[in-house]
Parts: C-alpha cells; sequence; structure tokens
C-alpha cells in the first residue's frame, strides 16, 4: 500500500484514520488499477501511494493555470464545505449544490463561465458539469470512489470521496500543494489552516492568518 522509503505529504496514518483509503463494495472496471485489495468485508480498499502521488499531480497541474480560470463544483453534501474552502484560498471560482445547465455552454446564461480546467467532486453527482466540460473542450480532474466511471474524466485522484473526513483531508492538501507550487507561500509553515477548517460540520473558531494577512 506504501512503497518503503517514500515520503507522503502527511503520515500514512493521516490518510488511515480520515478513511481517505476505503472505497466502497463495488468497483468498476476502470478503477480497478488502482484498489490495493478487497477486505473480507467486501470493501475495497485504495492505494495510498497511489492516492498520495496524484494528489501531488493534481496540484501540480491545478498551479499552472491562472486561478480565476479553475473551477471547482461539488454537488455532493460533505464536499461542499472544503471545496467553498479550497476555492476560497486557492482563488479559483465555485459551483456547490446544484449546478444549472448551460453554465459552461450558454453564453446568454446568467451563470455562464468560461473556465481553462473543471474540477469536481464525484463523477455521477457532477455529470453536468463534466458534460459541459467535455463541450466546451475543457480538460476535468475528479475524486473517484472505487466504484466510479472515468469516462471524460482526465486526470482522477483515487479516494473514498463520500466521506467527510477524508474529503476535508484532500481539500485541504490540495489548497496546501497549489500554493507552495505557485509561491504563494514558501514552506508548510505558512500554511496556517487545519482539516478541520475544510471539514462539513465543522464551526470555525477564530480567524487564520495566511502569511500574515487576515483572512
Amino acid at each position: 500500500m506504501v512503497e518503503k522509503n517514500e515520503e507522503l505529504l502527511v503520515p500514512v496514518e493521516k490518510y488511515l484514520e480520515t478513511g481517505a483509503h476505503i472505497g466502497s463494495k463495488y468497483r468498476s472496471g476502470d478503477m480497478k488499477k488502482f484498489i490495493y485489495k478487497c477486505r473480507n468485508d467486501g470493501l475495497c480498499v485504495l492505494d495510498i501511494t497511489t492516492l498520495d502521488r496524484r494528489i501531488r499531480i493534481a496540484a501540480n497541474f491545478i498551479s499552472q493555470y491562472p486561478p480565476e480560470k479553475v473551477l471547482v463544483v461539488a454537488g455532493r453534501t460533505y464536499a461542499q464545505k472544503p471545496a467553498k474552502k479550497f476555492s476560497e484560498l486557492v482563488g479559483t471560482k465555485c459551483v456547490v449544490g446544484r449546478f444549472v445547465p448551460g453554465t459552461l455552454t450558454n453564453p446568454n446564461n446568467e451563470n455562464f463561465i468560461e473556465p481553462e480546467l473543471v474540477f469536481v467532486g464525484d463523477p455521477p453527482v457532477d455529470r453536468q458539469a463534466i458534460k459541459e466540460a467535455v463541450k466546451a473542450r475543457v480538460p476535468v480532474i475528479s475524486l473517484c470512489d472505487t466504484s466510479n466511471s472515468l469516462k471524460n474524466i482526465d486526470l482522477v485522484i483515487p479516494m473514498n470521496n463520500k466521506g467527510k473526513k477524508a474529503l476535508a483531508l484532500v481539500y485541504w492538501l490540495l489548497a496546501r500543494e497549489v500554493l507552495l507550487k505557485r509561491g504563494n507561500i514558501k514552506s508548510y509553515k505558512e500554511f496556517n489552516y487545519k482539516i478541520e477548517d475544510f471539514m462539513s460540520g465543522y464551526e470555525d473558531r477564530g480567524e487564520k492568518k495566511v502569511r500574515g494577512r487576515r483572512k
């Protein structure tokens, strides 16, 4: 599950305690290559090393685009707060909840957006955004569980995309890595946010600081 001598973005225990590696009892043909094993209870277990590597790749990919040209979409309830927090810190556009048809394809739509990259939290839930991204010829990054199809997904991050702790961890890591790669922060010490700040149901306690500025 974790290759010897490979340094992860966080200790392996953090991935384990948030359940970021735990999939469902169903596995699609597309996701088989990301599955480490299936437990006795039937749940599929994703490979943590691959998850960690994909977070790095995705963060590098996102960092190459102007923030305002990246659209984050999160229809699933537990993904909405972490998606909004990620967007707030990284400076991207964000659509949570219902995705209005025509957002990427109809210039007369009051919500019309022309992103250059779309990042979704769950392919079935966010299928409208994916469909429109394909029509607009915009690449798509997606968090994907073991049961998901990877049709029209350009970059997959294999993880438990239904658990609130797992989602908080992955969006937190992505935000930290994107800011670091862009040079907005020089080290992890300057990223003064906790995983809980990205977690659905968690109430913020006081303001946080980034690079000495009030947010």
